[in-house]
């Protein structure tokens, strides 16, 4: 899954694609690189992102998903928590939905589950403006995994079929660098649960706690934690640098016995 930020405030590539013709040339880029899946987001997550309104948000997106879904052929996602948001992208073309707060948002699990399409859950404990302040766990897999299967019952009981729906712990979300540690060894047992699992860590702040490295150069802990990921049983990894990332993959892929393609 390649990130495709259109926002001027995302916390690696904010600004690089806010031209809906910077924003194409970039999918396009990814989708020949080998991305099978691009996620396309008009409101920027990072720890302390405002918040934007669904208008904008719309108009951000939607001419960029309307000028993807004839020129890539990869799934395009709409990276989103507005109900208004999501019904607006899967018109324009979106064939996915990944929200970061679990379809918690009024209406949204009422909406996804009318649009009949895959839709991700992600843990987040708090919100975007304050998650890293001081985040807090008993037990953060404990947490986590109770969080993630309640939301996939809510989801089952809103008409949602399981076979729609993927988990994603939510690294960095409302979460410090021990917690992601937790979660990356407990990777094995997230993808037991029976559900496709969407790991995000490309760029992220944890990479840059244990390698010093800025946010422009933390490109080889990336691929080190996607390969890493995917040993651990993650179906779909989500990264800034398709291209290096697909790289690597498919040498492990040869390695393992599955084929090089």
């Amino acid at each position: 899954m390649g990130v495709l930020n259109i926002t001027p405030d995302s916390f690696s590539d904010g600004g690089r694609y806010l031209r809906p013709d910077a924003a194409v040339a970039q999918a396009q880029a990814m989708a020949a690189a080998g991305a099978d899946i691009i996620d396309i987001g008009g409101e920027s997550t990072r720890p302390g992102a405002p918040a934007v309104d669904e208008a904008e948000e719309i108009a951000r997106v939607v001419p960029v998903i309307e000028a993807l879904a004839t020129r890539v052929p990869s799934l395009l996602s709409i990276d989103t928590s507005k109900p208004a948001v999501m019904r607006a992208a899967v018109a324009a073309g979106a064939g996915m939905i990944n929200d970061v707060r679990a379809l918690r948002c009024a209406a949204a699990i009422e909406t996804a589950s009318g649009l009949g399409v895959p839709v991700c859950l992600m843990h987040m404990q708090g919100e975007p403006a304050t998650m890293q302040a001081a985040p807090a766990y008993d037990d953060v897999v404990t947490e986590v995994t109770g969080f993630l299967l309640a939301r996939v019952a809510a989801c089952e009981a809103a008409g949602m079929p399981r076979n729609r729906l993927l988990i994603d712990p939510g690294f960095g979300f409302g979460k410090d660098l021990s917690h992601n540690l937790c979660l990356l060894r407990a990777l094995p047992a997230l993808a037991g649960l029976g559900l496709p699992l969407l790991v995000g860590l490309s760029r992220k702040a944890m990479i840059g706690a244990l390698t010093g490295r800025p946010v422009d150069d933390r490109l080889h802990g990336s691929v080190a934690l996607a390969v890493y990921a995917a040993l651990q049983g993650a179906a779909v990894i989500r990264v800034h640098d398709v291209g290096p990332t697909v790289e690597a993959l498919r040498v492990i892929r040869a390695v393992k016995g599955s084929g090089g393609q």
